[in-house]
């Protein structure tokens, strides 16, 4: 009998996802998985399960709970040679990775997506080789925007209260200046901020990456040049329908490595956790991990 191991955030989605355990194990194990459930206590704690379940040689482990949740378990996976297929039941604000590549937010129905058995090689970050990142890394304006969102906010107007509190931060942030280098080429100059994207959705705006693609080994680079306020809110509101790359402001480009050096240390941010600082670099890990996704959806 195969054996999934699912990790899950006891406070993500209200939650709601206690109440279905049951539901999920019928579902698992009359499907031939002999299914335990871990409970994680800390960011950390979900870190340590995932590595653990590499460990006990799972078939599949299976995560549910926010991206933040998500990330740690991929984080996990990450480190340890043939680490076994994940699957995703979505639980948090925005789910980011979990929307852009159309797994549902029904928690039985996610269920399902993993049972359809459509394993599909996705392309993970790494930061400096030691951080991993399944969805996003970013620095600069609307990048500290996940840690000053008040949870009220965030449960009253959804993703629009990222874009919301990073607006009121536009007046107030200065441009650094900044040196990329993405594999062949550089960026040189004032910049408001930087996006590195592995899928279309980010903050659960679905896109601000139109083009990306979680398995083509390459990061969508985003870069907002120093502009005034108006420009910036401009730049801002065009990403709801992601006419955003074309405007002046914003440079594009797609690329396996990229290095990031500024003279005053700017914060990371990786799938909405703290990254470190600036200088530091990132490399696409293409098809790093198998996760199981609809079958037919775009990636």
């Amino acid at each position: 009998m195969k054996r999934a191991r699912i990790i899950y955030n006891p406070a993500s989605g209200k939650a709601q996802f206690r109440k279905f355990i049951p539901d999920i194990l019928q579902k698992l194990e009359s499907n031939g998985y002999e299914t335990s459930c871990h409970a994680t206590s800390s960011y950390q704690d979900a870190i340590e399960a995932a590595k653990l379940s590499c460990q006990r040689k799972y078939d599949i482990v299976i995560v549910s709970g926010g991206d933040g949740t998500l990330n740690a378990v991929v984080t996990g996976l990450s480190q340890v040679k043939n680490p076994p297929k994940l699957g995703l039941i979505p639980a948090g604000t925005t789910n980011d990775f979990a929307r852009a590549m159309g797994i549902s937010g029904n928690i039985l129905a996610a269920v399902d997506i993993i049972l359809e058995n459509h394993p599909i090689p996705i392309d993970v970050g790494t930061c400096l080789e030691s951080k991993f990142f399944i969805n996003i890394a970013a620095g600069g304006i609307f990048t500290e925007v996940s840690y000053t969102t008040s949870n009220k906010l965030k449960s009253t107007v959804g993703e629009l209260a990222y874009m919301l509190e990073g607006i009121k931060q536009v007046p107030t942030v200065q441009p650094i200046y900044a040196e990329i280098e993405y594999d062949e080429k550089i960026f040189k100059g004032e910049i408001m901020m930087f996006l590195i994207s592995n899928t279309t959705s980010v903050g659960g705006f679905g896109k601000i990456a139109p083009i990306a693609s979680a398995n083509d080994g390459k990061f969508d680079l985003i870069i907002i040049k120093k502009g005034n306020v108006p420009e910036l809110i401009d730049v801002a509101t065009k990403i709801l329908s992601g006419k955003h790359i074309n405007h002046p402001l914003v440079h594009y480009a797609h690329a396996t490595h990229i290095k990031i050096n500024t003279p005053k240390g700017m914060n990371i941010n990786i799938d909405g956790e703290y990254g470190g600082t600036t200088p530091t670099e990132f490399k696409n890990l293409q098809h790093h991990l198998q996760v199981f996704l609809p079958k037919g959806e775009r990636k």
